[in-house]
């Protein structure tokens, strides 16, 4: 070969070897991740009502994302407003204090939607997610703003773990493989779901799959699947897996958790079959005009909460991930304004707060302080701006033999 050619390969070999190396670290893992293929899933859901046509459905039209325009506004979002629904400030974390026996009825909020939830003696894990980054790639996707207010290996043994769906600010598998070790306890999870964890290894005898009003007992806790209206999926195939909320009833106190969805008046329905609740956790975050149907707005927590009947109101999926466009402290400001209006009891508590339920704490503005940072603000990757790409690169990995 010609010296002056050599030369062109060697460069041209130079330029491409950061770019390809970057694709291949970003890509490192997504198979595991991204969970089980729907060849496998279509066995363990296609008898389900709510399954059709190759997909679970809502029982309301429900559009994920609006039409192609739209589409397009999001895409300038993600590259211009990202970084508005950063933090000003760090936020505070408290030092969760857990009690040696499970309580009455308390709830420690670990942020987004983990919560662990002590009810009548017991302990339910909510939607767990330790892990640094909801992505399935280690290099790019939002990352935590806040880092977890306790390590997974000291929760105390708990008796159910519960998970809303499978997107992946809500099953987390770094999570879920901490939890295989350091845990005992039966994964209680909508349709669909058990296939993910079977891949990544949770024996049979931990699953526990159901679909909509569907209800597992686990002494004198019953677990009830309800219905919520969102979506789901770890790549380009939707839908594949089930969605929910999850109604936790003991003895004595009973409990709503809607995991993430948008308004719907199943609410209602929830509420009168199976209510009222002396708690309800409810999703207040990551909104937008494009996706109204599937992410409630503050306001129509605070509707969904006066549904359901329920006394306290704790809002969840909020101040941990950067996952929609409007500022960190929004929600909750609009929240306390919506919720005094109709004069509903609410509780706010800082990332690793425990709240005894049937004696709540008075409201303490935390998030004020912290406030909201301004558009031009940066900060690595916290943003949804590299959300086209994980996008990009799922697809080439859905379309590999498994």
């Amino acid at each position: 070969m010609p010296p002056r050619i050599a030369r062109r390969a060697v460069l041209t070999a130079a330029l491409l070897a950061g770019p390809v190396g970057w694709v291949a670290s970003a890509a490192w893992g997504l198979p595991t991740a991204l969970g089980a293929h729907r060849r496998r899933l279509r066995p363990v859901v296609a008898g389900s009502p709510q399954f059709s046509d190759g997909k679970f459905h809502n029982r309301m039209p429900t559009p994920a994302l609006s039409p192609a325009n739209t589409r397009d506004g999001l895409l300038r979002q993600w590259h211009e407003e990202r970084h508005v629904g950063l933090p000003g400030a760090p936020i505070p974390l408290a030092e969760a204090e857990l009690p040696a026996d499970a309580a009455e009825l308390a709830v420690t909020w670990f942020g987004h939607a983990s919560a662990l939830l002590e009810i009548d003696g017991r302990r339910v894990l909510l939607d767990p997610v330790w892990g640094h980054r909801v992505s399935p790639s280690p290099i790019i996707g939002p990352t935590r703003l806040h880092e977890p207010p306790m390590a997974l290996e000291d929760l105390p043994p708990v008796d159910a773990v519960l998970i809303s769906h499978d997107h992946y600010d809500h099953l987390d598998l770094p999570t879920v493989r901490t939890l295989l070790r350091t845990q005992r306890a039966p994964w209680v999870v909508p349709l669909g779901i058990g296939e993910h964890l079977r891949k990544w290894g949770v024996p049979e005898e931990r699953i526990v799959e159901l679909d909509w009003d569907g209800e597992h007992r686990i002494g004198d806790l019953v677990l009830t699947c309800t219905e919520a209206r969102h979506f789901s999926g770890r790549y380009f195939h939707r839908d594949t897996t089930l969605w929910a909320s999850w109604v936790v009833a003991g003895p004595r106190h009973r409990v709503f958790f809607g995991g993430d969805t948008g308004y719907t008046p199943a609410f209602a329905g929830i509420g009168a079959r199976l209510g009222p609740f002396d708690l309800t956790l409810l999703p207040i975050g990551a909104y937008n005009d494009a996706w109204h149907a599937i992410h409630m707005d503050p306001e129509e927590a605070v509707r969904a909460h006066g549904d359901l009947g329920g006394r306290v109101l704790l809002p969840v999926h909020w101040a941990t991930f950067n996952l929609a466009f409007h500022r960190w402290a929004e929600p909750v400001e609009r929240l306390l304004v919506a919720a005094g209006a109709r004069g509903a009891d609410v509780v706010v508590p800082q990332p690793g707060e425990r709240v005894d339920v049937l004696d709540p704490p008075p409201l303490r503005d935390w998030w004020t302080a912290v406030g909201s940072a301004g558009a031009a603000a940066q900060q690595d990757d916290a943003g949804v701006g590299s959300s086209v790409l994980v996008r990009a690169l799922t697809r080439l990995v859905s379309l590999l033999p498994e």
